[in-house]
């Protein structure tokens, strides 16, 4: 996985007052816990970008105090009306211990169904997985190139050595569905055989009787 930085700043007062005056300044109440006594911090909202706004996973090395600490984003909270970032927490990380993140999915090739007018249908952008950081990837490649219409790639037929998805097995995270156009190319082969019989009887029903 990718790392960015972020630096902070230590908050000598934690409390409602206090994160409303630092969230007036711009900045955003932070915690960094996991590793014993939380840390409480403040950051730059608009130091966010590749944490928050991005759709990658990273890493994010903070430097508070003079002291570095690696983490992983846990959770962010937005403002109910003006959807600004208004706190977030972070989870210090160990080479040893394994943590859990939503991971990017990314198709590779072309599905045979796309070629036969279906169209691809990625249901899950991100997928919750549990890890050692050493093993996660910065993202999830599945390749749909066999993918005909109606077929999906499940949760379950996902393996990664030394990641645990945390997802139901059953669960659909990308398929080839049928559109209006392949279904209209399958629709006059299937009719063709159905409508040969009345034809044929109404030839006869014509035909003079015998006498």
């Amino acid at each position: 996985m990718k790392t960015v930085q972020l630096s902070g700043s230590p908050r000598a007062n934690v409390g409602k007052t206090d994160a409303a005056a630092l969230r007036a300044k711009g900045m955003v109440p932070c915690v960094i816990y996991g590793g014993g006594e939380q840390i409480h911090f403040s950051a730059d909202a608009r130091h966010f970008k590749d944490i928050i706004y991005t759709p990658d996973t990273n890493l994010v090395n903070i430097e508070v105090a003079g002291k570095s600490y690696r983490t992983v984003l846990q959770e962010a909270q937005f403002h109910r009306i003006k959807d600004t970032l208004i706190h977030a927490d972070f989870l210090l990380v160990t080479e040893d211990k394994p943590v859990t993140v939503q991971l990017p999915v990314k198709t590779v090739g072309q599905a045979e169904g796309v070629k036969a007018g279906g169209k691809l249908n990625l249901k899950m952008r991100k997928l919750k997985v549990r890890g050692l950081v050493s093993k996660l990837p910065e993202v999830i490649e599945l390749n749909v190139e066999k993918l005909s219409i109606g077929k999906a790639i499940a949760a379950g037929d996902i393996n990664i050595e030394g990641i645990t998805l945390l997802h139901p097995k059953n669960i659909s995270v990308v398929s080839v569905d049928t559109t209006r156009a392949a279904a209209i190319e399958e629709a006059p082969a299937t009719a063709a055989t159905p409508a040969a019989a009345p034809a044929a009887a109404a030839k006869t029903a014509a035909a003079p009787a015998k006498k």
